[in-house]
């Protein structure tokens, strides 16, 4: 599924238990973030088993399906037909081991020959400190009783209210102390008139908005803001492209110049392209940047170009436009979405003068670029300041305040300006 990628959700299957396969005939299909991808059988047989449904989030690794085929495995030099063996029952004594020096913690949730539990549902259970024994009395509604989410989350809404709402009381260090639990923020109850219309949001738009409000709540957000004077960079373009259009068939814009100059930047600051793991700082080796692409359907994705650092200007404009057509026509492989380390966004295609983006998590910073503007600016020269008119834009810095500081991000910020000021086209291309 591509590096990066630890999770994955079957949206559809397209073949049923008894059915026949064909090597390489898709088998289901997965979304990843934000890509959906097809499942090739890597056998012909028939599908005996499936393990996970449709809407079911299955993790990198996990069997998803069994699948009987003609071959013949040999145990003891006796062969043995698979076509001719019982279902596999797995001793559940050997599946969960007891924590003897914690007895009080929940131990792993398994499934077992009786139950089956989905990643999604252990998941749940484990974060909400559920154990074995106290998920296996939750009754299912599933296929053959399994236990969905919705079972799941009904019986820890039953759970909650049995608990006082005002206080709990939590024992630690022999001690027991009373806290009072953190409230959500509530949001407004939406009143429907006359003529207003309900629009279900699809999945890449739940999608968005969970890591959204997610990088929101884990990153405390720092914004810094720079004016950039990019008047030798839009006459050197104006003066190239079209030639630049014939000999190399690629339009050149205004984005692949700007990723070129935060590219250097990021080599003067290193600690810009890390990110965080828990209480650890990975600071990163390749320089692999993301950039925002408006979807057709007025969603966004992020393809990543790996190793930006590597390529030149020429490099970075096809891998902008290759990536950027591909992402609109909905051709996006699940591995050029992930790894990026750094995530630049050009809100001036819109007309925007700057804008403050959220992070794209586990990253620890993005830039987000204003349009370029005519404004009249003061030009020193040796024989003193005059007035003319210049070409600037905004350039603004958002960075995760646990990782990066105010210096360090601002720092960040004016050295990408002070290399587009310093602009000078030879040998670029």
């Amino acid at each position: 599924m591509g590096e990066g990628v630890i999770e994955a959700t079957i949206t559809a299957w397209t073949k049923n238990v008894g059915d026949s396969i064909e090597e390489d005939d898709t088998l289901f299909e997965v979304a990843t973030d934000k890509v959906d991808s097809e499942v090739p059988s890597e056998v012909s047989g028939v599908l005996k088993q499936r393990f996970f449904e449709v809407d079911d989030v299955v993790k990198i690794g996990d069997i998803v399906a069994i699948i009987e085929t003609d071959d013949v495995i040999e145990e003891d030099n006796q062969p043995i037909s698979i076509a001719e063996t019982n279902e596999i029952v797995i001793n559940p004594e050997l599946t969960a081991e007891i924590d003897i020096e914690n007895p009080n913690e929940p131990t792993e949730i398994v499934s077992n020959a009786e139950r089956f539990y989905s990643p999604l549902v252990k998941k749940i259970a484990k974060e909400e400190g559920i154990s074995q024994s106290e998920l296996d009395q939750i009754q299912g509604t599933g296929k053959d009783g399994r236990v969905t989410k919705d079972n799941i989350l009904d019986y820890l809404k039953n759970r909650s209210n049995s608990i006082p709402a005002t206080e709990n009381t939590i024992k630690n260090n022999n001690k027991s102390e009373i806290f009072k639990p953190v409230s959500q923020p509530k949001t407004g109850s939406v009143i429907l008139e006359n003529g207003d219309e309900i629009i279900e949001m699809d999945r890449m738009r739940k999608l968005i908005a969970e890591h959204m409000v997610a990088s929101k709540q884990v990153s405390p957000h720092v914004q810094s803001f720079v004016e950039a004077d990019v008047t030798k960079i839009v006459n050197w373009r104006n003066k190239i492209k079209d030639d630049f259009l014939k000999i190399e068939g690629e339009k050149i814009t205004f984005t692949p110049i700007f990723i070129y100059f935060i590219v250097k930047a990021i080599k003067d600051y290193p600690m810009i392209n890390v990110q965080i793991d828990g209480n650890k700082i990975i600071k990163k080796k390749n320089i692999n940047i993301g950039m925002a692409v408006a979807l057709p359907s007025g969603n966004l994705i992020v393809p990543v170009i790996k190793n930006a650092d590597q390529l030149s200007l020429s490099g970075l404009t096809k891998a902008v436009n290759d990536l950027a057509t591909r992402a609109r026509n909905n051709q996006l492989k699940p591995d050029e979405i992930s790894g990026g380390t750094y995530t630049v966004t050009n809100m001036g295609t819109f007309g925007n003068i700057a804008a403050s983006g959220i992070i794209n998590q586990p990253q620890v910073a993005l830039m987000a670029l204003g349009t370029i503007r005519k404004m009249p600016a003061v030009i020193e020269t040796p024989e003193g300041d005059l007035i003319g008119i210049r070409q600037k834009m905004i350039l603004s810095h958002t960075y995760d305040h646990r990782a990066v500081d105010g210096m360090l991000g601002g720092l960040f910020a004016k050295r990408v300006a002070e290399y587009l000021e310093a602009f000078d086209g030879n040998g670029l291309l």
